[in-house]
């Protein structure tokens, strides 16, 4: 979905699942030529990546109140576990207006506590099956306390400095890689793809094999 589409009101949450994603592979990239200015962007002004040296920094933007996301969320995982080990693989939970910074904080908060590999995907079951908005800090709360997640350090961690700082940094991440849309990648701090501009997101996957394989060489 791209920014002007976004809305936490019903009209956003339309029906995605004409999406088609198997999870790409090294070799299907490979069977492609993809091309710099359609498949995938350089950055004018390279990003510092925050990957440890010698590997190779990727990162999906995302919303969890995204239809396209959620559909697109199993297969990003999938490919994720399957990737090599060279590659530091990360989400950043985008905020195209201050309406988003909750789930923003819903997912680093989760992250710093532990729990994400197990609620993650609930998060998204939660909103798009169970059509919960969780787009407010109460919201949010009430369902964390569900989970049986201890609601008072959820609170305390939720509000605490650390996670403000990492929403900082997640719109930073955003503006300096020009993400209009979501579900899009960043690869090495100097490439953007996402399904616009690859087709589908299915080729954005492979896009991102082949950059990474761009960035390995240097």
């Amino acid at each position: 979905m791209k920014r002007r589409d976004f809305s936490l009101s019903a009209a956003s949450v339309v029906a995605a699942s004409a999406l088609t994603l198997p999870v790409a592979t090294p070799a299907l990239a490979q069977a492609r030529q993809f091309k710099e200015g359609k498949d995938y962007k350089r950055l004018d002004k390279p990003v510092a990546p925050d990957a440890a040296a010698g590997k190779v920094d990727v990162i999906e933007f995302f919303w969890y109140s995204c239809p396209h996301c959620n559909v697109f969320e199993p297969a990003f995982d999938a490919w994720a576990k399957a990737a090599p080990k060279d590659l530091s693989i990360r989400r950043v939970p985008v905020a195209f207006n201050a309406s988003f910074i909750p789930q923003q904080k819903l997912y680093y908060t989760l992250e710093g506590m532990g729990k994400l590999e197990a609620l993650h995907a609930k998060v998204f079951r939660a909103i798009h099956v169970d059509k919960l908005k969780l787009a407010k800090d109460d919201d949010i709360f009430a369902w964390v306390g569900q989970q049986g997640v201890d609601a008072a350090k959820f609170k305390e961690v939720y509000n605490s400095f650390t996670v403000s700082n990492q929403v900082r940094r997640a719109s930073q991440l955003q503006d300096a890689y020009g993400v209009e849309g979501v579900p899009s990648m960043g690869v090495a701090g100097k490439f953007y793809t996402d399904g616009t501009m690859a087709g589908s997101m299915q080729n954005v996957l492979q896009v991102v094999d082949h950059l990474t394989a761009v960035a390995r060489k240097g």
